[in-house]
Parts: C-alpha cells; structure tokens; sequence
C-alpha cells in the first residue's frame, strides 16, 4: 500500500474529508499522521516544521483548503510523491513551475465544487426571469404588497452564459430541463455543450434576459464586463455573478445600475470581498448581494473528499485520473 498523509487547514478537514472519506483512505493506504492532530491531519505549517525523514515515504498527498505549497523546497522533503489529490477547486496556489517540472500528477476537485455553484446559480437565473428579487425588495421599501411587474418568465426566454468551464458547463446542463434559449461565449472552448449556441460577447449582452457570469479571474480578464457591456443589457435584463467580483468592473457597474433601474444584478461575489461599508451596493434598489453562498457549504464539502478519493481509488487500480490537471488547463483556471 502507498504511504499517504493528509495536509490542510485542520479546521476545515472534517468537512471535506468526512468519515467514510476517511476510512476509504485508511483501508487502502498506510496513513502517516501528525500526532499532535486529534485526526491526523498535518496542517501546512506542520508538515513544514516535520523532520525531512519522516516525511520521506510519502507518496500520496491528500490536501486542500489552506494545504502546502508545493514549492521546490516542499517537494525536495516529499522526494517519493506520486500524486496530489486537492480537495478544493483552482490549485493556482499551491503548484508553481517548480511543481509542474517535476511532473506530479494533480487532481483537483473543481467539477464537484461546481455543482453548488451551478446549482445556486440556476435557481437564481429562474428566480430572476420571474422578478422575485425585484418584488421582495420593492415590497420591503414600501412596506406594503406592490403588484408584479413585467418579466419574461422562464419560456422563450434567453439566458447567457459568460465563459465554459466546469460551472458554466453545469449552468447549461441544468438548463436543458427549462424552456430557455441557452448561449454562451467562451472564446477557449471548443464548442458549446449540446443546444447551447455559440455567440459573441457583444450579442451575449446585448440580447440575453439573464447574463450568468462563470469568467475565471486572470490578468486578461480582470475588468471584462464594463461600462459597455453592461450598458448594452436589454430592458429589464438581470445580471448574475459567482465567478470572481473583480472580474466585472465595478465602479462601471454600480453607475449603470444608478442610471439603469430597470435592470437588476445579483452578487455573490465583489471587488473587494466583502463591500467596504457603506457601499452603494447595500443602498441601490436593483442589486442583491450574497455572501458567497454558491460554492461549496457545510455538507456540499463532502463531494470534494469524495471526489478525490475516488480518484485515489482509481490510480491504485491503473485506471486513468478524470479530473488530472495539466499546465495548460491550469493557467485558465482562477
């Protein structure tokens, strides 16, 4: 059996590694635990402390929120590693170019940590298409009921998907169960899922009632969704962000929203994280803020453990790794 430790945030290690996780591992690795850890689990700042010896066996490394960086100095202290599970999403912080020169295999858990976010997203792309957010908040001023406004509902109804990886892919999944026109702009993918249509940003913006935005935080795309785009949204169009907030540029925003009260925006995500007090983003009537509720919470953090070590599973029998990483996808991940 591979020798095998777990390294992350201790606090947080229950909640991605659940028991069964756990005892899936123990049965099929020997476990090489920190003693001074009531489960085990080596914090990264432990790991680092470790006498290199003992650490010298280790061929598996299970990890993820606040787990090592697998830096060259890291890695001369692991000589035997084999493989890094990470029980998280984008491995941006932990796996430089030291890392991807030595060749390691990575798994990264980011299509199970897509599925809450896909999920809170379409319940939000419906709710939207149906007012909801726009009435509670108009009843909640007034005090009082207020009649419904128009909406286009969820028939015939257009909903744009900003970018295709694993979340945006789910978003049209999901979708496929709705009466809606599905398009989508993703200048790196290679096509569109089945009955998503392909379309340029302009149009993306300009003609969809629901614009869901699942963009990767990158230097490229760091302010992408301007005064133009946002301006150019259609009467009464709605705006969905659970990527990255920076990745909208946000003064833009907010004055469009001030000169724009027929559309509305929901923020899971902003720039900075969480709003500076007193933000216009608190006060504006056409905009709802969450406090990044969409990835993976309590319970839903159990798909991330279970994930990777099914990947474990299938490394020790030879079967090829689903959720590897290679340099190329890693550098558009956020």
């Amino acid at each position: 059996m591979p020798t095998a430790v777990f390294a992350m945030d201790p606090e947080r290690f229950p909640d991605v590694y659940g028991p069964q996780a756990r005892a899936r591992v123990a049965a099929r690795a020997e476990l090489l635990t920190d003693p001074a850890s009531p489960d085990g689990v080596w914090s990264a700042e432990r790991l680092a402390a470790a006498a290199p010896e003992a650490l010298r066996a280790v061929e598996v490394l299970f990890t993820g929120w606040g787990g090592p960086v697998l830096d060259a100095a890291a890695l001369a202290r692991l000589p035997r590693l084999r493989l890094v599970l990470y029980a998280a999403g984008s491995v941006r912080r932990i796996a430089g170019e030291a890392f991807w020169s030595a060749g390691i295999p990575i798994v990264t858990a980011a299509h199970a940590n897509a599925v809450p976010v896909a999920e809170f997203t379409v319940a939000q792309i419906v709710y939207a298409l149906k007012g909801g957010w726009r009435h509670v908040l108009a009843a909640r001023a007034a005090r009082a009921a207020v009649p419904a406004t128009a909406t286009p509902g969820a028939y015939g109804s257009t909903v744009g998907v900003l970018s295709l990886g694993a979340a945006g892919r789910l978003v049209c999944e999901m979708l496929r169960g709705y009466d809606v026109e599905v398009v989508a702009h993703d200048p790196y993918a290679p096509a569109p899922p089945p009955g998503v249509r392909a379309v340029g940003l302009d149009e993306l913006f300009a003609t969809a009632d629901v614009v869901s935005v699942h963009t990767p935080l990158l230097p490229e795309t760091r302010g992408l969704v301007g005064r133009r785009l946002l301006a150019s949204m259609k009467p009464g169009a709605t705006l969905v962000n659970t990527s990255r907030g920076a990745v909208l540029d946000e003064p833009a925003l907010l004055a469009v929203l001030a000169e724009r009260p027929d559309l509305f925006a929901v923020l899971d995500v902003t720039d900075p994280e969480p709003p500076l007090p007193g933000s216009p983003l608190f006060t504006l009537p056409n905009v709802v803020v969450t406090p990044h509720l969409a990835g993976s919470r309590e319970l839903e953090r159990r798909r991330l453990g279970d994930l990777v070590v099914g990947e474990f599973e299938r490394w020790l029998r030879g079967a090829p790794l689903l959720r590897a990483l290679d340099p190329h996808t890693y550098e558009r991940m956020a």
